[in-house]
């Protein structure tokens, strides 16, 4: 553009420069119109849940947790380059059959030796993968340990004796029994698609105390097995007001993280920062050979290398069949049992298992972005009689 006058120029200047400071407000507007938008999402159960959609297994990264350190001298399972495993599933190569439903790890341990052991989807061993509701067996370990220890008396309590103030809800009559066996009665939803559901609001919510305080009864306990969330959280207060002030994740280090001499650190989501209650329904983020290493330990009926970590009679207790009060033939002090055939899973959404088959000497391990379209109960069983 040729300008005749230096007033021309100037005004063609400044005419640009308004126009780039316009621009430049608005994209300063939008900004803070986004950190707004993002800040007003984010600080509430139903921003959350519209903000992050569903869970993910990149979830850890979401939510304040707290730290589990790696014990100094790590337990190792030995490896070998003569590992026993399949070469195919329904027709299709092993690997890519795992890789296509959507695994991101699967490990094969007989013997204390990894058999198997592939990473997909840019995970490695050092990939962190949250326990979903594997968590919740970790929980009934410590709920174990607990009783062991004398801090819970029996699991025939009444659990208004660590919650008083759901006496009011009419809860006398529900024991730690009843919640480890989902027998408990209350009402619960379940659904990981309502927003408005009681399972969003446990996950995403901030204050985990207040929703238990609101939980209801829906039928008397210990007549019928319903698999909700609710439980393994009161389960989870319980523990908290049994261990003063000590919190539930140091007591996961001391009873679990250290004693199985964890390979890596790892971490338990919880409700907020200040004052927050680990989801112990959820949410235990940690690596496969980690996870491995829980499998290992009721395989060995509670004992690390020596040591009895939690009782054997709790662990015999926990993976048996009863289906006294209510409670389901496949399902025992949370944790999930295949077959009548003494083996027994940690289970998660999104098909996240530790499987364990002490008859066998047998544990696997698999990790996932989805579950795929694979049948999982049927393919470790399936496994296992291989062995």
């Amino acid at each position: 553009m040729i300008f005749t006058s230096y007033s021309q120029w100037y005004d063609n200047r400044t005419a640009k420069k308004m126009t780039n400071m316009g621009q430049q407000f608005r994209q300063i507007r939008l900004g803070l119109l986004m950190i707004i938008t993002s800040t007003l999402l984010t600080s509430c159960q139903l921003g959350r849940f519209v903000f992050y959609n569903f869970a993910d297994i990149k979830d850890h990264k979401k939510f304040q947790s707290r730290p589990l350190t790696a014990n100094a001298s790590s337990f190792h399972f030995q490896t070998t380059n003569k590992g026993k495993f399949p070469k195919e599933l329904n027709n299709i190569p092993f690997d890519k059959y795992l890789e296509d439903n959507k695994t991101v790890a699967f490990l094969i341990i007989k013997n204390d030796t990894i058999q198997y052991e592939k990473y997909f989807k840019g995970y490695d061993k050092e990939s962190i993968v949250p326990s979903f509701s594997m968590a919740k067996s970790v929980t009934s370990i410590l709920i174990g340990c607990a009783i062991d220890e004398g801090l819970i008396k029996s699991v025939d309590e009444p659990i208004t004796n660590y919650i008083p103030e759901l006496t009011k809800n009419g809860f006398d009559k529900v024991t730690i029994k009843h919640l480890l066996q989902m027998t408990s009665g209350i009402k619960f939803n379940e659904s990981y698609v309502n927003p408005f559901g009681d399972a969003a609001s446990f996950y995403y919510g901030l204050n985990l105390r207040k929703e238990i305080g609101k939980i209801k009864l829906k039928t008397e306990p210990g007549k019928k097995f319903e698999y909700v969330s609710g439980n393994t959280q009161l389960l989870g207060l319980v523990l908290e007001r049994s261990l003063k002030e000590k919190t539930i994740t140091s007591y996961l280090q001391d009873k679990i993280w250290t004693p199985l001499e964890m390979e890596y650190d790892a971490s338990w989501s919880i409700d907020r920062k200040k004052n927050g209650l680990e989801k112990t329904f959820c949410c235990l983020n940690a690596r496969a050979r980690d996870f491995a290493k829980i499998g290992r330990l009721y395989k060995n009926k509670g004992n690390w290398n020596g040591k009895q970590i939690v009782s054997q009679k709790w662990v015999e207790e926990s993976t048996k069949l009863d289906t006294s009060e209510g409670s389901a033939n496949f399902y025992q002090y949370q944790w999930w049992l295949p077959t009548p055939n003494e083996d027994f899973m940690a289970e998660g959404i999104l098909g996240q298992f530790v499987y364990v088959n002490p008859s066998k000497d047998l544990i696997i391990v698999r990790l996932g972005k989805k579950e795929g379209k694979a049948d999982w109960w049927t393919i470790f069983t399936s496994l296992a009689k291989a062995y």
